[in-house]
């Protein structure tokens, strides 16, 4: 699947992709579109675990294994942030940064 295309591809994909998450969660104010940020940044670090992998120790999973592994930090750390997501606008009517931060009880 790989053997054609080099390893400047993926990374340029990955570090794209990072950065996109990084600018998306520093300039966005609503928090999901924050939580699909961090979901970009993390995939971008399991294109890199996965890539490096193939490269690297073509006959060794590691970077699979380690792969997985954040797949189910992301989901777990997903359902806990749209959980709490959920919370504040119950309380608060509002999943905006800005408004959440002025209106304290």
């Amino acid at each position: 699947m790989t053997e054609g295309i080099p390893l400047y591809y993926f990374l340029v994909v990955s570090t794209l992709m990072f950065f996109i998450g990084i600018f998306g969660f520093l300039t966005r104010k609503n928090l999901i579109t924050m939580l699909m940020s961090i979901e970009l940044i993390l995939n971008s670090v399991n294109i890199n675990f996965v890539v490096f992998n193939k490269y690297l120790y073509p006959q060794n999973l590691q970077g699979h294994f380690f792969s997985l592994i954040v797949i189910a930090v992301a989901a777990a750390e997903a359902a806990v942030g749209i959980a709490i997501i959920i919370n504040i606008y119950r309380n608060f009517r509002s999943i905006e940064v800005d408004r959440v931060d002025q209106m304290k009880n």
